[in-house]
Parts: C-alpha cells; structure tokens; sequence
C-alpha cells in the first residue's frame, strides 16, 4: 500500500581518511577514504500528491535552490522517471548541517529522498537499483543509500565496503562559516608523492586491513598514524583559520583534530564527554556552526 507522507533524516558524516589517487580521463578523482555517519541531521518531509504530476521542494530559512539545481529535486525525478511512477512528490528540506562544509548533506538528502521514496511508494527497489540511481547523482550518495554506519570506499567513492563504526566518543564538529567547493578544492590539488609514502599499494593495504578492526576502539584511543585527509593541506592553504582551529580541538583534550571532505568543517573527536562539552562551549562562543554529536553505530 502506498503511504502518503513520511519523515526521515538526513545524517551527517566526516571523512576519517581521504586519499587522492590519482585523476581519471573523464575528470573524476580516483579516492580511498573512510566515512563514518553521524547523529547531526538534516530533516526530510515527502507527501506524494497525486493531483500533480511533477516535483516540489521546499527549503525554508536557507539559500538553496528550490528546483532541479538541488540534489533533492534530482533524486526525486531521477526515482520517478526509473520506477514510471506518474504522481506528484512534495518535499520539504529543514536543514541543519551546513552548506558546503565537507559534511555530505547534500548527498545524504538525496539519499534520503531515494530511500524515502522508495518506502512511500512501497516499490521494494533492489539495493543495487538505489545504489545505481545514488551514484548518477554523486560520489557520497551511495554511502548514504546504505544502512552501515561507516565504510570504506574506493574508486570515485562509489566502491564501498561496510566496516565498524566509531564508539564510545563524542565529537564536536566545527564550521567557521566559510562556504568551499568541492570542485575548487579537488581542482587546486596536486598530486605528489615526495612526502605522502602513504599514497603507494603497501598502506592502501595496511589502511584496508586496519580499519574494520580499528575503528571500533575509536582508531586504537586516536593513536593510529592512519587519519589523514589530502584535502586539507589545499584548504589550508587559503583558510588558515582551518589550522588555528584543529589546534585549538587539541588543546582541549581533543584526541584526533581533522578536516572533513574538502572543509571546511574541522572535526575532534573526544573520550571523555565533559572535555567535549567544555570544548563545545568554547567554541559555541566564536561561531555559529559548531555542533556536539556521536557517531552513528548501526
């Protein structure tokens, strides 16, 4: 039976590992990275309408586009043009994760939407056929399709591999307001490996062997040489409030202080839960876009 409404939420994530490989012909960048969902989400209502026959998205309070320059209007269409559903789709966007800040909310709302969709519309799609449809759409939102909280991914992104999730911490997540493109950040990298031995087979090995296994003690209590991002010496590099920020995490008890995705959102992950709302409040007094969460564990 077809329901009529339903919501849903739309986590967020941060890369753990993002390694540049290389660069493909048709322009997309081969990448090995480690994604790990998080409790911070965006909010997603979709009502089908069948007195209509086309889409409508809703994003009030924020500056994104309502139509199909959204990632949300685009899985929407793309779902009803591959199942030859005939039926309008209404959905509304309460957005919480910032904007272009390397925590993958665009995507994860696309995600959603397809999964979303799919349930309200009881179409029983295969994971494959989501799978298919999430990649067309973008490098992170097959991840998201998924129901794993963590995984490991290969290729542009979209090569994925379930592994355990960080436990027993809390995170504080940090966005000092500036707005980076991915497409900017990708574009100004430059790959080289006179200082980088891990960009080599023997630690992509190691890294694929080590993280289904480390990630569970929260990357062995952080002291792991594993993290790292390739982005962030690009962000850095123009944002230097990026570096003051990760430094500041780490003062304050912070045992891992990283970039997520292309930034500039800087992430410390925390044991102990007091360190982590003392430093929450810190920085809650600097910024508007700081955020305590944990990671999602299923």
């Amino acid at each position: 039976m077809v329901s009529s409404e339903l919501e849903l939420l739309a986590p967020a994530k941060i890369n753990l590992v993002l390694r540049i490989c290389g660069r493909r012909a048709d322009g997309y960048h081969e990448i090995e990275t480690v994604m790990q969902k998080l409790e911070l989400a965006d909010h997603l209502k979709i009502k089908i309408n069948f007195d209509f026959k086309n889409v409508e998205l809703r994003c009030p309070g924020i500056d994104l586009p309502e139509d199909e320059n959204n990632l949300i209007y685009q899985a929407a269409q793309a779902f009803l043009d591959y199942t030859g559903i005939s039926a309008g789709v209404q959905i509304r966007l309460d957005k919480r994760i910032p904007v272009a800040a390397g925590l993958g909310g665009g995507s994860s709302d696309a995600a959603a939407t397809l999964l979303g969709l799919n349930d309200l519309f009881s179409t029983d799609l295969a994971e494959d056929d989501l799978l298919g449809l999430a990649s067309a759409l973008g490098a992170d939102v097959p991840f998201f399709v998924g129901k794993n909280g963590a995984a490991y991914a290969t290729g542009i992104g979209t090569t994925l591999r379930n592994i355990g999730s960080i436990t027993d911490c809390w995170i504080i997540l940090v966005n000092p307001g500036l707005a980076v493109s991915t497409k900017w950040a990708y574009e100004n990298f430059r790959l080289t490996n006179t200082d980088k031995p891990y960009m080599f087979s023997g630690y992509s090995k190691s890294l694929e062997n080590e993280f289904p296994t480390g990630m569970s003690t929260v990357l062995k209590k952080c002291g792991t040489e594993f993290p790292f991002n390739d982005l962030e010496t690009v962000t850095v590099q123009r944002y230097g409030v990026i570096k003051n920020i990760k430094d500041e995490l780490q003062r304050q008890g912070a045992c891992l202080a990283m970039m997520s995705g292309s930034g500039p959102t800087v992430f410390g992950v925390f044991i102990r839960r007091t360190e982590a709302e003392a430093s929450y409040n810190v920085f809650n007094k600097k910024y508007n876009g700081v955020f305590l969460t944990q990671p999602v564990s299923t």
